[in-house]
């Protein structure tokens, strides 16, 4: 008998499987609060407003990747299912035409 996921493993499979699709939408919710936060703060020019949202959204990107990096690593390492990429390879291998 299986036993249903918890929302915290299905939302980790999500991830898995969307990596890139995860860190560009943790990248433009970081770059959209902390210009929603700098607007907040009187007294900045607003060049300077945009150049920290830029460099907080781009600390929370490489975060992102490190984290990314780390699920792919833990997975690669714990691979409890078959390899996910071999649907994308010939069975057969790689055919010469002599």
């Amino acid at each position: 008998m299986v036993e249903p996921k918890s929302k915290v493993e299905s939302i980790r499979e999500w991830v898995v499987d969307h990596k890139l699709r995860t860190v560009g939408c943790l990248w433009l919710s970081g770059i959209a609060g902390s210009i929603a936060y700098n607007w907040s703060q009187p007294g900045m020019k607003t060049s300077v407003k945009i150049i920290h949202a830029r460099l907080h959204a781009q600390a929370l990107t490489l975060a992102a990747l490190a984290g990314a990096a780390a699920v792919e690593y833990y997975d690669h390492r714990n691979r409890t299912k078959p390899d996910p990429y071999a649907k994308f390879l010939p069975v057969d291998g790689y055919s010469r035409k002599e």
